[in-house]
């Protein structure tokens, strides 16, 4: 089970939640959000995958992104088509020269329709799962994972919405189930933060050690 630390903003704490060596790292260029990233990016090990998190921005803006920050991967929070999703990956290969990853992002609150997520197959490289709420992400609750029992692809996908410390037992249960056989990774954010940003390094230290300990 891979990790990934979202919202990542200052330049001390992006090194020191480097240092424990999460699997992603995440970065938000939705200039709305308090998390929103805008200077020079400190250096990040290269086992680690930097991930630009977009909401409804222009391929031209995020390409641009990922080649003045080296991002391999993109998260996309907003109302992107299957359309768009191809065609950002082929201008990836074209500009970039490398094929970005793409990460689609489907908000669930009580229930969801999963055949939403039949024209994106193709298109894209993993789905997230977040809770439904006013913003785009970072709403700081779970949504209920049951809902996932009627999850009908075998895309692998990351399970965000609101997970911190006190959910590792919750986490721990959903790793036992069936749901849980196509689960890429544990997306976290707020839970762990002492303001908009800025990660307690001990909380997430103690999260990813019991996470290794039930995957």
């Amino acid at each position: 089970m891979k990790l990934k630390v979202c919202g990542m903003k200052f330049d001390d704490n992006i090194k020191q939640v480097a240092a424990l060596q999460p699997d992603y790292l995440g970065f938000i260029f939705w200039e709305p959000s308090k998390r929103f990233f805008d200077k020079d990016m400190p250096n990040v090990p290269g086992n680690i995958k930097k991930v630009g998190v977009f909401v409804d921005a222009t391929i031209a803006n995020i390409l641009e992104k990922c080649k003045n920050y080296s991002l391999v991967v993109v998260q996309l929070h907003g109302k992107e088509s299957p359309e768009f999703c191809k065609e950002l990956k082929n201008r990836s290969i074209t500009i970039l020269g490398r094929e970005i990853e793409i990460v689609k992002v489907f908000s669930i609150r009580e229930t969801f329709k999963f055949s939403i997520l039949e024209p994106y197959e193709n298109v894209c490289d993993f789905f997230m799962f977040d809770t439904k709420g006013k913003l785009p992400g970072g709403n700081g609750y779970t949504f209920k994972w049951e809902v996932l029992k009627k999850y009908p692809s075998t895309k692998p996908f990351f399970l965000s919405g609101g997970i911190g410390l006190e959910e590792v037992s919750k986490v721990a249960d959903f790793l036992q189930t069936k749901e849980s056989k196509y689960c890429h990774a544990i997306d976290v954010n707020s839970r762990f933060e002492t303001e908009p940003g800025n990660k307690n390094i001990e909380k997430l230290e103690k999260f990813k050690t019991m996470l290794a300990q039930f995957s």
